[in-house]
């Protein structure tokens, strides 16, 4: 990407440097020819169709050029089957958007001098304790927010989803029980836990919440009067999007999903009008404006705005579907609260966000001049791919993504589902379904308890038999047997969508060793992370004697 970026400019200069202001006056009329086509550019039809293909009931966007607004609109309903409509100033959970705010948070730290990007955690957070002695000494500011500190993909979010009591303090404190998967700083995998420590480091240093925080520092000189830092702050505002989720392949109205204890890594709670004004500040390097006097007023300095997008760990690029093949980038990596590649050539900054019943992006493209927000109340990450690409195709003048990329993506996505359900029933079918479990029922109740999650139990009720997690109430769901010792767990909350395997080792003795657990679609959320705990028996205390 740098190397083409220079070539680009050398090149611009030579042309320059021959044809003179022919060249200038040319280059100035294809600019000002995009930018007319993008603000004549009309999105309804487009978002229409992508609410009807991917099965979304309602969608806000945002989207500024140039400094202006030209879409902050809404689309849709609220709740499916009831007729409030979405407006601009709908309420929707962006999740890990919000990583972009707890960046700004600690950048305008960093200016005043409160804390650098690059000191240790423990100079800030004493108690602050990783698996291994080696990364809890040498773990930054920088690295909380990078995805690089060996943990694997979504390791311990069942700490805070779904919806659990665990407090944010005692998910900080459990990190030291989460072993890695990768050596600290060799690779990238997203995770949202050390997030929440970033969101801890901010409370800390400014002598607040992480939520009062963002609303006095970012929020109210930014003018997003509309946004709010939790669910809690929704009550009593009627213009609230309601989440959905597919049960059985079909979308529902579920409840949302609380997450008071994982602020840092999400929480805010925003609108199309408050977005495009965020948008704003970034794609001007933090700058909100002028005071009375005429002196500019700024969330953080330049030189944090570019600190913020300025890669820090690359991203393995994937192969995308023939179909997409155009789309795929030339470089990939995370800045500070962003994810950075290139599109036509040009620098884009971007995140998306995920919780229950919520799926939401943000696009900025700093050459253009360009911001895009979507959001959505429904799980659909083929609804922002199409968006996105189609919104960026539109407003930059460019062809990247083809002449349809909305039915592209959903193509890529119908099918992408119709082979995970073949590879589902053939699995099933090739199980041994005459093989018996090594203990009576029974012999499987008990306490469980795992190093960093906690306790889990097997219990039965009636003639069934139900696993819960003691810390997430609404993680409890009935064991039904599959093979040998391996049970599957359905989950009484259908919209999870995160039904899992159940596996048992015994010991000699037949007595059991561990519990061991497995998602059972490929297209369960990353933050289901079953695979990372490992169970074993709570051991009764024997009674004594009087």
């Amino acid at each position: 990407m740098q190397s083409k970026h220079i070539m680009k400019r050398i090149a611009a200069s030579l042309l320059f440097a021959f044809a003179g202001a022919a060249c200038f006056g040319s280059a100035h009329a294809q600019d000002a020819a995009t930018s007319a086509a993008a603000q004549s550019y009309n999105p309804d039809a487009d978002v229409t169709r992508v609410m009807k293909l991917f099965d979304v009931p309602g969608i806000a966007i945002a989207v500024v050029k140039d400094g202006k607004v030209l879409v902050a609109e809404g689309y849709g309903v609220r709740e499916l089957g009831q007729p409030a409509r979405v407006d601009a100033k709908t309420l929707f959970e962006v999740a890990s958007n919000s990583k972009a705010f707890t960046a700004a948070a600690l950048a305008m730290l960093v200016d005043e001098g409160k804390l650098a990007w690059d000191d240790p955690v423990t100079k800030h957070l004493p108690d602050f304790q990783m698996y291994d002695a080696y990364v809890t000494h040498e773990m930054t500011v920088r690295d909380l927010l990078t995805h690089r500190s060996g943990l694997g993909l979504g390791a311990g979010d069942l700490l805070w989803w779904p919806t659990t009591n665990f407090s944010t303090d005692e998910i900080i404190q459990k990190l030291r029980y989460i072993p890695p998967a990768t050596s600290f700083r060799s690779s990238y995998a997203y995770d949202n836990l050390l997030y929440i420590v970033a969101g801890k480091i901010v409370a800390a240093k400014s002598g607040k919440t992480w939520g009062e925080t963002i609303r006095e520092r970012i929020l109210t000189p930014v003018g997003m009067a509309g946004t709010v830092t939790s669910v809690a702050e929704e009550a009593g505002n009627p213009d609230v999007a309601h989440a959905h989720s597919k049960i059985n392949d079909r979308i529902a109205s579920v409840k949302a999903m609380p997450v008071p204890n994982a602020v840092g890594a999400v929480g805010i709670n925003t609108n199309a009008e408050d977005m495009a004004r965020w948008m704003r500040v970034l794609l001007d390097g933090g700058r909100v404006g002028t005071d009375a006097d005429g002196r500019e007023v700024r969330l953080f300095s330049a030189k944090q705005a570019r600190e913020l997008w300025t890669a820090q760990t690359p991203i393995r690029i994937g192969e995308p579907d023939a179909r997409l093949a155009a789309t795929k980038p030339s470089f990939s990596a995370y800045g500070l609260g962003f994810q950075l590649r290139d599109y036509d050539g040009k620098l884009v900054a971007m995140h998306s966000g995920a919780l229950q019943g919520f799926y939401s992006k943000v696009i900025l493209v700093p050459e253009a001049k360009l911001g895009i927000a979507i959001l959505t109340n429904a799980e659909s990450g083929g609804s922002l791919n199409a968006l996105q690409y189609r919104l960026l195709d539109k407003y930059l003048g460019s062809h990247v993504a083809g002449p349809d990329p909305i039915g592209a993506v959903a193509a890529v996505e119908q099918d992408s589902h119709a082979k995970e359900l073949a590879r589902l029933n053939k699995s099933s079918a090739g199980r041994v379904a005459k093989s018996m479990p090594s203990l009576a029922l029974a012999g499987y109740d008990g306490d469980y308890q795992d190093p960093w999650y906690g306790l889990a139990t097997i219990r039965h009720v009636g003639a069934k038999q139900i696993l819960t997690f003691a810390r997430t109430p609404d993680l409890s769901g009935e064991l039904t047997h599959y093979q040998h010792d391996t049970f599957i767990v359905r989950w009484k909350e259908r919209n999870f969508n995160a039904d899992a395997y159940v596996t048992f080792s015994l010991n000699p003795d037949g007595s059991i060793e561990r519990m061991k657990m497995q998602p059972i679609s490929t297209e369960t959320d990353f933050s289901y992370d079953f695979q990372d705990l490992n169970f074993k028996p709570v051991k009764s205390t024997p009674k004594t004697g009087s």
